[in-house]
């Protein structure tokens, strides 16, 4: 069974980033890119979050 995992495209990411925040300030930042299509593609599956695949991060 082949995994089907969920990637924002180019355009979709250019939509997004301008409203992410950019400073230092609170915890240390990761690749936003790979936790916001994770999150989407835990909600478009509807599967719990301790299932989420480790191609997203932790």
């Amino acid at each position: 069974m082949g995994r089907h995992l969920y990637w924002l495209s180019d355009a979709e990411w250019g939509r997004i980033e301008p409203y992410l925040p950019t400073g230092r300030r609170g915890a240390h930042r990761v690749d936003d890119w790979r936790v916001i299509s994770g999150i989407v593609h835990m909600l478009k599956t509807g599967a719990r979050w301790r299932d989420c695949p480790a191609d997203y991060g932790p």
